[in-house]
C-alpha cells in the first residue's frame, strides 16, 4: 500500500484540504503534504490522528503476502492502469486496490494463480467496457 496515496485519496474523498485536516489532526501542513508524497515516516499515534481527522480508524494488520501483487504489473498493465484512472477520475491507488480484489476472484476462478497473461487480457475487457 502507498500510504501517501491512500492519505490523498481518503482527504481528496471526503473533500477536504490539507489546511482543515492538518487544524483536527494537530499536525502541521507542511508535514501532512510530506507524507502525501511519499516522505516521512509517521508514528503510530500520528496516523491514529489523522484517521481521526479524515472521519476514520486506523487498523494494522499484519497478514500475509497476497498472492497478487499489484504493485509488480507489466509497464503495460500500468499503463492501462493510468488510462482508467484518468478516464473514470479515479486515482490510481483506487484502480489498483479495485484490480487487486479482481485478481483475487480470478486466482479462485481460475484455480491457480493469474499470469501476466491473464491480467494483461482483464485489462483489456476492461478497456472496452470503459
Amino acid at each position: 500500500m502507498d500510504l501517501g496515496a491512500e492519505l490523498r485519496d481518503r482527504r481528496k474523498t471526503a473533500g477536504r484540504t490539507i489546511a482543515s485536516v492538518a487544524v483536527d489532526a494537530g499536525l502541521s501542513v507542511p508535514y501532512i503534504a510530506n507524507l502525501e508524497n511519499g516522505r516521512g515516516n509517521p508514528t503510530v499515534a500520528t496516523l491514529t490522528r489523522l484517521a481521526e481527522a479524515l472521519g476514520t480508524t486506523l487498523r494494522v494488520d499484519l497478514d500475509d503476502q497476497p498472492s497478487v501483487d499489484p504493485d509488480n504489473l507489466s509497464p503495460r498493465a500500468v499503463q492501462v492502469i493510468d488510462q482508467l484512472a484518468a478516464t473514470q477520475r479515479r486515482t490510481k491507488q483506487a484502480v489498483r486496490r479495485d484490480l487487486h480484489t479482481t485478481l483475487e476472484g480470478l486466482k479462485d476462478l481460475l484455480g491457480r494463480e493469474p499470469t501476466t497473461r491473464d491480467i494483461d487480457r482483464l485489462l483489456d475487457l476492461t478497456l472496452l467496457g470503459s
